[in-house]
């Protein structure tokens, strides 16, 4: 999968967990009629929010992106379908192939090397990004919501 398929794929999938999470939001404070909306949503929106991040920091690194460029990327998956608009400003940013894959460039730095090994043994740092996104959302799970932080 090219380098823009799989972001271009993740950013739309972000908007779309955006647009679930708002339903249950809408459910839970508009309705009041359930919660369950923004429990379940609000959980599958987070892990799809960190695999774009990610895949958002691969691409910077893969594409060789500005700082500009790099933290608009992760800037644009907080407010809704922000991830849509990125990906139409950022066309050109998005094409070329995965340069630090098997047979590409040798990488440089240290972010580099990572991305490379990733590109390199592509199942075992699939799970590793799962097992990765996994214990970062059960670690944001147990300390909870923005809001309850302040009585802890």
């Amino acid at each position: 999968m090219s380098p823009r398929t799989l972001f271009v794929r993740l950013a739309d999938t972000e908007a779309v967990t955006w647009t679930l999470l708002l339903i249950g939001m809408f459910l839970k404070y508009v309705t009041k009629t359930t919660d369950v909306g923004v429990r379940v949503f609000g959980l599958f929106h987070g892990v799809v929010f960190l695999a774009y991040c990610v895949v958002a920091v691969a691409m910077w690194i893969n594409q060789r992106w500005s700082a500009k460029v790099g933290l608009l990327a992760l800037a644009s998956a907080i407010p809704p379908y922000a991830t849509i608009w990125f990906v139409r400003w950022a066309r050109g940013e998005l094409d070329g192939p995965w340069r630090l894959g098997a047979g590409g460039e040798q990488p440089q730095t240290l972010p580099e090397s990572v991305l490379a090994w990733a590109l390199r043994r592509p199942v075992l740092a699939i799970v590793v990004g799962v097992v990765g996104v996994l214990a970062a959302t059960s670690a944001l799970l147990w300390i909870g919501p923005p809001g309850s932080w302040q009585g802890n």
